[in-house]
This record gives structure tokens, C-alpha cells and sequence, in this order.
């Protein structure tokens, strides 16, 4: 089991380790009990995964002699919203959490935003730990401390920084996850690799075509830790995104507001290889990035199984709409993280929205 720690403000009650292995849920929970992090533990899970895996977590907990329970949410994007969050609220005080229990999130992306904002706003904040089943979950939104819901205007428009106490990345629950989920996640690691690791993108156009869910997992264990530690560097540097961490949002600019224009349709890892894509070609169309580069990119995502265009249908004035309502404008200004080659990222001041129009139509 690989092991690795997230240092926050160097305070020690705010890092954590994240462990990454695969077949390690009995360790897990083995550290949950040493750990003492919280009497008892609320999981929290969607239809989906509990189906597939919650009673064997639960059986673990049982063998391990750690109390816990589970709480099913419905699945899905439109599920992370205030409603659901506030009836998660409701259902542990109802089962009697209270400032020594702690959550953990069982699922993707969806649950471990959720979880993580109960948690920072039950009885003023309780701890919670992450257990993400999808590649997307393991490679971004479970490290780093982000949390949040969506508004039906705008995707993560309420949310707080509120980080776990720890993070079990097991691969083998990626078994289980369908094909397309699978590619969502390369969409991040392609993303990391983009904007902070050249080698990682050499490495993900050898791999390219061998990074699927029934491959060889031990052969994802070093690109899923070359992205989590290139996460983990820049969170430990800008927990908050006031500077360096912005960069994390190549590509989310645009994605975040295909996503919402589809009503959450369209999977957060398509959405993002889609902005990816107009970014690459904004960057070299403002004289940043060579086209060689661009192409290069572009056939990369296309090579994994990520879309580059815009969905069919999609209105432009709705995703421009949507862009104004972007929580990390300032003032009327959209920034767009662009690219000046692979790994040298940089934030742009402010693009014309014609111009940004003229991409996105013609992508």
C-alpha cells in the first residue's frame, strides 16, 4: 500500500495521508480504528455503490469491530443539491450522530462533495474520511478539502473548505466501474499531466490504449500517485484558490458550464476534456501555445476516449450565460487557465466573449 501525506498550513491536525493500493479495505478500516478519529461512523453512500459494495464495507466495519451505519442517497449529479444535503442532516441527527461520530464517504465525486460539506457544517463540523470508488473521485475531488452543492444556475455555487482525516483510494473498485466512468477520471489525470508533469503526459500516450477498468489495475497504481502528488503540491501550497491552485481549473471554465447548460447530462470528465479542448485552442490562437502542442493534446484525449466538441444541440448563448455565473469571476471578468506548452499553465485576465463564442462554435 503506497502512502503519502497532504500538509496543510504545516499545521498537523489539518494533514492527512492518503493511501492508494489496491484490495485495501480491510487495512482501511484497520487505520480508521487506530486512528480514533471518531467513535462511530456514518457511511455514506448512493443506490449505486451500495448496491455493488456496501456490505462488504459494512461486513469490514463489523469484523473490525468499529460501530457504523449506512445512509443511501439517491445517485447521480442531481442529487448534490442543498435538499439533499439538508436531509442528510436531518437523517444522522435523527440517528443520533453527534460531535464524536464521523462520516465517511463511500462513492464518487457526488458523495464526496456532500459528505465532506455535511460534515464541515453539522454541529459546526465533524470529521470525515474519503473512500472514492470512481477514478475521477481518486484523482481529484477527494484530495484537497473542496466540498460543496450545485445550484440549479451554476455547479459547486455553495460550498466550504473542509479538509478529511483521511483518504483510502482502493483500485479495486474500479472493477466495478463501467467503461465510460473510467474515461471521466482520465480526463483529470490528462489534465495534471497538462499542466504540471510532462512525463506523465509521455507516459499517458504509450498507455493510452491500455488504461481501462478490467486492465491491469497494479499498472494504474504510479499514474494514479504521479496525479494525486501533483494534486497534493499544489493544495499544500493554496489550499483556498487565491493563486496557485487556480490552475487546477484548466478546462473547468467552460466545462462546469456545458455541465449545468445539460443539466448535468453530460459527465464531469467529457465537460472538462470539452474545455480542455477549447483552452488548447484559445491558447494558440492567442499566440501561446505552438499548434504542434495543441494537436498533440487533443489527439491524447481523443485517444482515451474523451470527447474534444461540443455536444450536438448545445446552445453557445446558454453556455456563455452560464460562464457569467462562473463562482470564480471576479467582477465581470471570466478568467480561462491557458497553456503556454505542457506544464506551464498560466491564468488569463479576461477573454472577449466573442471570441470565446467563435471557439466553442466551431469546436
Amino acid at each position: 500500500m503506497n502512502r503519502f501525506k497532504v500538509s496543510i498550513e504545516k499545521k498537523i491536525s489539518r494533514s492527512y495521508e492518503v493511501y492508494i493500493g489496491q484490495d485495501i479495505l480491510d487495512r482501511a478500516v484497520l487505520l480508521m480504528a487506530k486512528g480514533n478519529w471518531a467513535k462511530k461512523y456514518f457511511l455514506v453512500t448512493d443506490t449505486n455503490v451500495s448496491a455493488l459494495h456496501g456490505q462488504r464495507v459494512m461486513d469490514i466495519f463489523r469484523k473490525m469491530e468499529l460501530p457504523a451505519e449506512a445512509i443511501v442517497l439517491p445517485a447521480g449529479e442531481r442529487a448534490k443539491t442543498m435538499p439533499t444535503a439538508v436531509a442528510l442532516a436531518e437523517e444522522l441527527l435523527h440517528r443520533g450522530a453527534d460531535r464524536t461520530s464521523g462520516l465517511m464517504a463511500l462513492g464518487g465525486g457526488v458523495v464526496g462533495d456532500l459528505t465532506g460539506f455535511v460534515a464541515s457544517i453539522f454541529m459546526r463540523g465533524i470529521p470525515y474520511l474519503h473512500m472514492p470508488t470512481t477514478l475521477l473521485a481518486q484523482v481529484d475531488s477527494s484530495i484537497g478539502g473542496k466540498t460543496g452543492v450545485d445550484l440549479p444556475a451554476a455547479k459547486n455555487m455553495l460550498g466550504t473548505f473542509h479538509q478529511p482525516k483521511a483518504v483510502f483510494t482502493d483500485l479495486s473498485f474500479l472493477r466495478t466501474l463501467p467503461g465510460e466512468e473510467f474515461i471521466n477520471g482520465l480526463a483529470e489525470i490528462v489534465k495534471c499531466a497538462i499542466i504540471d508533469d510532462p512525463g506523465l503526459l509521455d507516459l499517458l500516450e504509450e498507455k493510452a490504449a491500455d488504461l481501462k477498468p478490467d486492465g491491469d489495475l497494479a499498472a494504474l497504481i504510479p499514474i494514479v500517485m504521479r496525479t494525486c502528488e501533483i494534486k497534493k503540491k499544489i493544495v499544500e501550497i493554496d489550499e483556498q484558490e487565491h493563486g496557485l491552485r487556480k490552475i487546477l481549473n484548466f478546462g473547468h471554465t467552460l466545462g462546469h458550464a456545458i455541465e449545468a447548460e445539460a443539466d448535468y447530462a453530460i459527465p464531469h470528465g467529457e465537460a472538462v476534456s470539452i474545455g480542455m479542448a477549447a483552452a488548447l485552442v484559445l491558447s494558440e490562437r492567442l499566440g501561446h501555445l505552438p499548434a504542434a502542442d495543441r494537436d498533440r493534446i487533443i489527439r491524447l484525449l481523443q485517444k482515451t476516449g474523451l470527447p474534444v466538441r461540443m455536444p450536438a444541440g448545445m446552445s453557445s448563448d446558454g453556455v456563455l450565460a452560464r460562464m457569467q455565473r462562473d463562482k470564480k469571476k471576479e467582477g465581470n471578468v471570466v478568467h480561462f487557465v491557458l497553456l503556454k506548452s505542457p506544464g506551464m499553465p498560466f491564468v488569463n485576465g479576461g477573454i472577449p466573449d466573442s471570441l470565446i463564442r467563435d471557439i466553442i462554435e466551431r469546436l
